[in-house]
């Protein structure tokens, strides 16, 4: 799809020498590209057909276009209009508003989600201007003490929508009408060269949204593209903006960061851009600590965790959100595991006290629902119990609801280096034997169990006092 993407790029910049020269939009029409209605999902199709229908402008926007053109498989449809959300809500039974920082619409289709946006303006968009004063529909903007962008509902033209959005490759639009695609900002030029732009100012931009450095960041490990110089330049010294932004918001970007299939690269380049400190405070402070204890390395473990949910992802199955948070916030619970035994609390109690300290520090930086938190800590605390397979305890363990995502955990700690004994080999047996092998798997480890304990002392045996010593003692 490159390959082609290069002469169709050619082509339509071919009247001009430089990019300083170029006019936008480019529109290339249907011929001269390879995305077609075959290619889109046909919920979205139905509802830029619709809005047509009714007399809105209605496109295809940003992602689908993108990922089509680098021969991704294109998962979210993404729909812009000229119509108001409310307008939108009333030509749709099957929608919903939402939203109160951008408002949108979700028009819904079974499982799958169309979500519908109106045409915006710059926030700070100039309203004393005749020609885009005609434009606004809506007037509902605000920003934080930081320049933050709160809320942004000023509604204006496609032009002006594209110029708002955060990267250049985000700013192509599919027209449902004459199946043209129509390039705003040189986005087709950007993946032609592999490359992540900001459009505008990246200081600026920023400022307004400081998550647009993890989507800088996310689009970097996804596409394997190079960020540009200028877009990559003010991120470190930036970075501490994100301490502004809700734990919530946060909480969703990480899973779309690390959570993708891209993990491994993702998680390089947040370290390399000062990004994962701000995620995952306590982790990285470990990681620059360089803390290692004999049963785990923590660069080494977190890598693997990673390792195994690419792995996982990239082969077409689900990986659960609360494994990916315990295996990045595990070194942090077994160093206040070990802080809280050494002074003097029992391994249980510690244990539970270590991992609500670790989630408490956690929830300032990225909020972890309580739906996610639980089984977090029941994979932890299964870590500790996994060992213990004697008599019947073996069959409950198995039984546990979180006994697969506990057990995937523990093989993740072996192939890290954490010397188990052999206990995932132990498991995977039990798990796939008949009833007759997993009773002699018990036993095996109950002899070793009593092997090491060595031959088992008997207690004298207390001899009953005599009724004539008994009768002595009361006399007496």
């Amino acid at each position: 799809m490159l390959t082609g993407l290069k002469s169709l790029v050619r082509k339509a910049t071919s009247l001009f020498t430089s990019p300083e020269e170029q006019t936008y939009p480019i529109i290339i029409p249907r011929n001269d590209h390879s995305l077609s209605r075959q290619n889109l999902s046909p919920n979205a199709v139905k509802v830029l057909y619709r809005l047509n229908k009714a007399g809105y402008d209605a496109y295809l926007v940003g992602g689908c276009i993108r990922d089509h053109l680098i021969d991704i498989e294109p998962k979210d449809f993404d729909v812009v209009t000229n119509a108001t959300p409310e307008e939108v809500n009333n030509l749709f039974s099957n929608s919903r508003l939402i939203g109160r920082r951008f408002r949108l619409v979700h028009v819904t289709f079974g499982r799958e989600i169309i979500e519908v946006s109106t045409f915006r303006a710059s926030a700070s968009h100039d309203e004393e201007s005749s020609k885009p004063q005609e434009s606004l529909k809506g007037k509902d903007s605000a920003r934080s003490s930081h320049g933050i962008v709160l809320r942004d509902n000023v509604y204006g033209k496609i032009e002006e929508d594209a110029e708002r959005r955060d990267f250049t490759f985000n700013a192509l639009y599919y027209n449902v009408k004459d199946f043209s695609i129509h390039d705003y900002c040189g986005g087709l030029a950007d993946i032609e060269n592999k490359q992540i732009r900001i459009i505008g100012d990246a200081r600026q931009r920023y400022q307004e949204d400081p998550v647009r450095m993890l989507r800088a960041i996310r689009f970097a490990g996804k596409l394997g593209f190079d960020i540009e110089e200028a877009t990559a330049a003010p991120i470190k010294e930036m970075a501490h903006l994100l301490d502004h932004i809700p734990p919530a918001r946060l909480f969703e970007e990480v899973l779309k960061l690390l959570g993708s299939g891209n993990g491994v690269k993702t998680f390089h380049l947040l370290r390399q851009y000062g990004l994962f400190r701000y995620l995952f405070p306590d982790t990285e402070a470990l990681l620059q600590s360089g803390w290692k204890r004999d049963d785990i390395d923590p660069a080494a473990f977190i890598m693997q965790g990673l390792i195994n949910t690419d792995n996982r992802i990239q082969s077409g199955q689900s990986t659960a959100p609360y494994f990916l948070y315990a295996v990045l916030l595990w070194p942090s619970v077994t160093l206040r595991h070990e802080e809280f035994q050494a002074q003097g609390m029992p391994a249980t109690p510690a244990l539970h006290q270590a991992a609500s300290m670790v989630l408490d520090n956690q929830v300032a930086a990225t909020a972890i629902p309580r739906r996610f938190s639980t089984p977090m800590r029941e994979i932890w605390d299964m870590q500790f119990r996994l060992p213990k397979r004697y008599g019947k305890r073996a069959f409950m363990l198995l039984q546990h609801p979180r006994f697969r995502a506990a057990f995937d955990f523990l093989l993740i700690r072996e192939l890290s280096g954490t010397e188990l004994d052999g206990l995932g080999a132990w498991w995977e047996a039990f798990q796939h034997g008949d009833e007759n092998e997993q009773r002699e798997l018990i036993k095996s480890i109950d002899l070793r169990s009593s092997n090491k304990e060595g031959p088992k002392k008997r207690r004298p045996r207390r001899r009953k006092k005599s009724n004539a010593t008994q009768s002595e003692i009361s006399e007496e």
